[in-house]
């Protein structure tokens, strides 16, 4: 039912006083809604005032089979619009409602698609460029870009099994048990072929999108550029780095430059200091990989990470995907735009299950106390807000030795007691050699993991992992509770 008190165009609702004599003006809406995420075309309404003057003495019902034959007729793929009789005011109107489209694109049958296959942005209908219109054809015969063959390159069968590896080391390095790294299968070349990240022509394996993404990376566009501004305006640069390479490993990069530039507080819970990043580092990591996963890779723009006094922005190229719309999208719901990515992402642990990421970062918002964060549709792209704790950030902790208990007391011990041990276990120089920073960052009051040493070393999750595997071999740590999973200190040697 359309109600008066929410009147105002949108992205998805035109009002038209009367059907123009020019039939492309409406029908342009029509096609727009039904190639983006559907919408309302109410008749009777003038769109400028707002003004109801309905649909006059036409039969309503007359009026709408005309306009339900010319939409039929006028547009292919063919579009069934559903078209109800309302009143407001005392006035009849109609609401034709139009669904998302699953035959992708439409446009006007007696014109070529080129220029009469139109989109939706910012509550207006707009011709598709080029690049859309591909992407429309794609989605219209449910094909992902990144299983496309990639035109002009050559199978290399050792730079495939080679990635193969790299992903299985991936997957084991971000479980944090024994059984999740045994419950990890192999990755294979059948499995590769499965995901959609090669594909075969006749007999013969060729690399897709996906393939070179997560290998060589020769797509331009395919970056993540990162800044710190001063203030809350693109105005003063204070750091900036762009990231390319494969893509798994831009998601480390991206995220490791987030936690380099956001304040770490702390809290004090009973005996203990707790710190605490302004941001939970969870949503930080969930939002850089869903723009990498879900955004557009034909379109020639960089994911962009901004990070500004109050918050930190995320932008990617590409809306939302197979008509989902930011509402639907916050329950869960997910259509997805790089099926092999998302399988290689979902294999790698570097994300969960299609859908669940809006919804776990609002979650990991809320449990720390933040605005929700904000969804947005921009031009061709999307946007994710996370609002900063600022009030937190540079808070400082007092007397802090003395609120430790007896069990985090001061290690005694230096480095160099450590060593001994390292060199019996087989450790290479290189190894022990980051040890030794990580040792040197280390506060024996505060229990470190895995997001410090990244910190620390200024490394890759899969390194920063590989470091707390050896320290945990060695003995040379030991796990406490009561500050969140995984966070372990030096333990005491006995001399």
């Amino acid at each position: 039912m359309v109600s008066k008190e929410f009147f105002g165009e949108t992205r998805n609702i035109e009002f038209k006083r009367e059907i123009p004599g020019k039939h492309e003006k409406f029908l342009k809406d029509i096609i727009a809604f039904s190639n983006s995420t559907g919408g309302q075309v109410i008749l009777g309404i003038e769109d400028e005032t707002c003004i109801v003057y309905g649909i006059g003495e036409q039969s309503p019902f007359k009026l709408s089979d005309a306009i339900s034959n010319m939409i039929s007729d006028a547009c292919t793929p063919q579009i069934e619009p559903d078209i109800s009789i309302q009143t407001i005011e005392d006035k009849t109107v109609l609401v034709i409602d139009i669904a998302p489209g699953k035959f992708r694109p439409y446009y006007l049958a007696n014109k070529d698609k080129e220029t009469s296959s139109y989109i939706r942005i910012n509550g207006t209908s707009r011709p598709a460029d080029r690049r859309k219109l591909q992407e429309l054809e794609l989605e219209g015969q449910n094909i992902s870009y990144d299983c496309l063959q990639d035109i002009g390159r050559e199978y290399d069968e050792d730079k495939a099994l080679k990635l193969c590896k790299t992903m299985k080391k991936i997957a084991v390095d971000a479980c944090e048990t024994e059984e999740e790294k045994i419950a990890i299968k192999d990755m294979t070349l059948a499995k590769l072929h499965d995901f959609g990240i090669l594909c075969m022509i006749g007999r013969n394996p060729y690399p897709t999108h996906a393939f070179d993404l997560l290998t060589d990376n020769m797509n331009k566009a395919a970056k993540i550029q990162c800044a710190l501004f001063k203030g809350k305006t693109r105005d003063v640069f204070i750091d900036r780095k762009e990231f390319d390479g494969p893509i798994y490993e831009q998601v480390d990069n991206a995220y490791n430059f987030v936690l380099r530039h956001i304040n770490m507080g702390a809290q004090i819970d009973g005996e203990y200091r707790k710190d605490m990043y302004e941001l939970p580092i969870s949503a930080v990591r969930e939002t850089i990989a869903n723009a990498v996963l879900h955004r557009s890779y034909l379109d020639r723009s960089c994911v962009q990470v901004c990070i500004y006094d109050d918050r930190m922005e995320v932008s990617s190229p590409g809306m939302l995907y197979g008509g989902l719309d930011i509402e639907t999208a916050k329950t869960g719901k997910s259509t997805c735009r790089n099926e092999a990515i998302a399988e290689a992402f979902h294999y790698m642990h570097i994300v969960e299950a299609w859908g669940t990421g809006i919804p776990r970062i609002i979650n990991r918002c809320s449990e720390y106390g933040l605005p929700n964060p904000i969804f947005e549709e921009f031009g061709d792209g999307f946007k994710v807000t996370l609002f900063r704790k600022v009030s937190n950030a540079q808070e400082k902790v007092s007397n802090t030795q003395e609120k430790v208990s007896n069990t985090q007391e001061k290690v005694s011990n230096t480095f160099d007691d450590y060593i001994f041990l390292l060199k019996e276990a087989d450790i290479t120089d290189t190894f022990i050699n980051n040890i030794r920073i990580v040792y040197e960052h280390y506060d024996p009051c505060i229990p470190f993991g895995q997001a410090n040493v990244m910190e620390w070393l200024n490394c890759s999750k899969s390194k920063a992992t590989n470091i707390m595997n050896v320290l945990k071999k060695t003995n040379l740590i030991q796990k406490v509770k009561g500050f969140g999973a995984g966070k372990y200190i030096f333990v005491e040697l006995n001399n």
